[in-house]
Parts: C-alpha cells; structure tokens; sequence
C-alpha cells in the first residue's frame, strides 16, 4: 500500500489556500488540489504578498499545490468569443499557477451535446494550444479522465473512456510532450466497460502523474465516501501499484477533515 506522504487532497471550496495548508501540514497529507474560480483563492484574490506568504507556508511544511481548473468551463468549446475565452481562463490559470510555484494544473476534455467529432477536435486543439504555453510557463498539464454519463444525458463528458483518451493522449504534440501528464480518476475508470485494469493495460502507468481516489454507485457519477459506494479499493490499489505506480494519491471525496485521516489512515494500515 501507498506510504502516508503519497496521500494529499481538494482544499475545500470556500476555505483559504493558507487554513488548508495548516490543517494539511497537521493531518500528513503533503499535496493539495486547490480551484482558483471564487474566494478566497480566486483569480484575481492573489497578490505579491500573498503569494510570497503561500510560497513560503508551502516550503516551510514540504507541501505540494496543484490548480484544478472547473471541469463545468467546457474545454470542447467552439462558440465565439467563449471560445477565445476559454483559451484565456486555462492561460490565467498557468499563470497563476508559475507565480505561485505550483506543480501542476489540472485540466479537462470537456464536454459534447452528441457532436462528438467537432468538439473532439477543438478539445484536442485546445490542448495543444495551451501545452505549448505552458512548456514556455514550464508548468505541467494534468488531464483527468471524466466520468460517464447516462446515454439519456444531454451532455457527455469526454475523455471518460480508454478509446477517448487515446485521442489525447496519443494527439501530435501530445504524444511526446513532457508537460502532458495524466490524473487518473480511478472512481470514473470504474464507471466505464474499462474499468481500472483496462485504463492500466492501455496505458500503464509512466505518464499517471496523480490517481484521484472516490467512492461511488458503481451506475452513475457521484463523489462518496469509501465504503458507501461499491468500488474495492485494496483490488484498485493491488492494481495500480504493481503496475508500478509510485506517485500521489489524491483524497476526492466528501466528508469531514475526520473523515479524510480516518480512511487514508486505514489504507496505509492494510
């Protein structure tokens, strides 16, 4: 099993970047996902100071930050002028993310109405777009796998499959770029046919930057506490690590902070 400095988490929406980081440094969990789309950690709630101040809070307890950008900001958009404007959040969010030492930004494929093939192709434009600013920024990528939604949906999420993250991940520019990687949600592989082992058989794990780690009905998207929903985490967890798999893991269910140690405590244990 994982060793507890592999362990991080969402820094709820609403709380500061800086009580998150002294509750984080408290409870040993040493990589923090945080979204900068409102208060207090919005985009434009940063200044040079406090930046300096996060900075040095981070160093001072060896934790990690990530931006995860708002998977509803559609990045298959081809309307005009949201198109361009989706360009310029995901850049505002590199930058934000270089200013502050992060590690990482967390991005999406976006989402299709049934014209699945135009909006494939201006997600994948999208990225290579902005992997060519982010090298310039030398700030990393990471793309989550979606979750499946019913057939009936109006909406689909895309990539939330093997077949579908292929057109990402293998996309020219894509392929071999180093500031591409991948967050794998293991909760949405398990919604799909694929499941864990196919996503690993497809991929393996050399590219797997970060595993996202929720429960859920096993019949549709829903973030839950383990052990309320129907995935078996000691066989998600024999999976992944001996694929190999030595990176972090990220905490991305609901419930209290109590929650948060009590089962990271208890897959460390097993």
């Amino acid at each position: 099993m994982p060793a507890i400095e592999r362990f991080g988490y969402n820094a709820p929406a609403g709380k500061s970047l800086e009580d998150a980081t002294r509750w984080a440094a408290e409870a040993r969990l040493y990589w923090i996902d945080f979204n900068a789309d409102r208060a207090p950690n919005g985009l434009s709630d940063w200044d040079d100071a406090r930046i300096r101040a996060v900075r040095d809070l981070s160093e001072r307890h060896g934790i990690k930050y990530g931006i995860h950008t708002l998977s509803a900001t559609n990045n298959a958009e081809i309307g005009p002028f949201v198109s361009e404007a989706v360009d310029e959040y995901l850049r505002a969010n590199v930058d934000l993310a270089a200013q502050m030492g992060c590690e990482w930004v967390i991005v999406h494929g976006g989402y299709h109405f049934g014209d699945v093939e135009r909006r494939r192709d201006a997600a994948v434009a999208r990225l290579q777009r902005l992997v060519e600013y982010a090298a310039q920024k030398q700030m990393p990528l990471w793309l989550e796998n979606h979750n499946w939604e019913p057939d009936e949906a109006e909406i689909h999420y895309i990539p939330d499959n093997v077949e579908e993250l292929r057109w990402f991940l293998d996309a020219p520019g894509l392929k071999d770029s180093p500031w591409l990687k991948w967050t794998f949600n293991a909760g949405h592989a398990e919604l799909v046919s694929d499941k864990v082992g196919g996503f690993l058989n497809a991929f393996g794990v050399d590219r797997i930057a970060q595993v996202r780690l929720m429960d859920n009905p096993g019949t549709y998207e829903k973030h839950l506490l383990p052990g309320e929903g129907v995935l078996d985490f000691p066989n998600i967890f024999r999976q992944i690590e001996s694929a190999g798999y030595t990176g972090p893991y990220c905490l991305d269910f609901p419930g209290t902070d109590a929650d948060r140690i009590r089962i990271r405590d208890e897959w460390v244990k097993l």
